[in-house]
């Protein structure tokens, strides 16, 4: 049997913070423990928020942690092409659809609609309502040919009665302590998107096909992404893809209770650094021996 492959995956969009170290530190743990390998893969798809000091920086935290990676490191704006080829599989099995209503028209049709309240995925954003699927074939090919935006989204329905039922192996625990075998319900995240005009990959589609091709046989992420292997399983179905075992940790959180994250500017590793922590410090404020 091979050895087990896990994985680190930051987006280069700001600081490392503590809720990262202990991903990656973890996920490193594992692997060292078991023999197995670590990967590092930068997931830079977002062009307008990515940059590349912040890769740099993903780089020199990890390093100053003591986490030694495989080479080479995996960018997925590398593999743009592999993302549109996974599309155009979907899109042949009529899996997949194009919307063209903006967030504001998106908003406007639930707040007239008769649905009360209108129901809202895992991560709380309201359902897509589904409407661009109405649309006749002549419609959509006259949309596409004035060049307007879109967003290429998946027929979940559709989706879910070509792969059927769908379970994963989950050794760590969900937000409401689920573990063991989990059925997939992807039904809760409605129509998703899989890509955008602009951008030819979502993170849905691309962290899928990139645990594949890399060989990843264990996902180490934390709880906050528990619902969305819903989805991920789903896909892994449609596109023939390996099942990975998937092991959900907790979440650092600050004072509030609220989770660490780039967006709420939570204290980055860079700036601990500087003010004297160590690596070991590290590892004892995110609670790992």
């Amino acid at each position: 049997m091979p050895p087990p492959v896990f994985r680190f995956a930051p987006s280069p969009n700001g600081y490392l913070h503590l809720g990262h170290a202990y991903s990656a530190l973890l996920n490193f743990d594992l692997a060292r423990a078991s023999g197995g390998q670590f990967l590092l893969r930068v997931e830079d798809i977002d062009t307008t928020r990515c940059r590349p000091e912040f890769e740099d920086a993903i780089y020199d935290d990890l390093a100053w942690l003591g986490i030694k990676w495989e080479q080479p490191v995996r960018r997925q704006s590398d593999h743009l092409d592999l993302y549109h080829e996974a599309i155009g599989k979907l899109s042949a099995r009529g899996l997949v659809y194009p919307a063209f209503e903006s967030r504001a028209e998106i908003a406007s049709l639930i707040e007239n609609s008769q649905i009360k309240p209108w129901p809202r995925d895992p991560d709380g954003a309201p359902v897509y309502p589904g409407v661009a699927k109405q649309m006749t074939a002549c419609e959509r090919e006259a949309r596409l040919a004035s060049g307007v935006p879109y967003a290429l989204r998946l027929d979940s329905e559709a989706a879910r009665r070509t792969a059927g039922d769908i379970l994963w192996r989950e050794e760590g625990h969900g937000p409401d302590g689920e573990a063991g075998l989990i059925a997939a319900a992807p039904q809760a995240w409605g129509d998703v998107i899989l890509a955008r005009k602009e951008t030819p990959t979502s993170y849905h589609l691309s962290v899928v096909i990139d645990d594949a091709l890399q060989g990843v046989t264990h996902v180490v992420r934390g709880q906050d992404l528990f619902w969305a292997t819903s989805v991920h399983r789903l896909l892994q179905r449609l596109l023939a893809l390996p099942e990975p075992v998937y092991r959900h940790h907790r979440l650092l959180r600050d004072e509030t209770g609220q989770k660490l994250a780039k967006s709420t500017q939570s204290t980055s590793l860079q700036s601990l650094r500087v003010s004297g922590k160590t690596a070991q410090n590290i590892r004892e404020m995110v609670g790992l021996p």
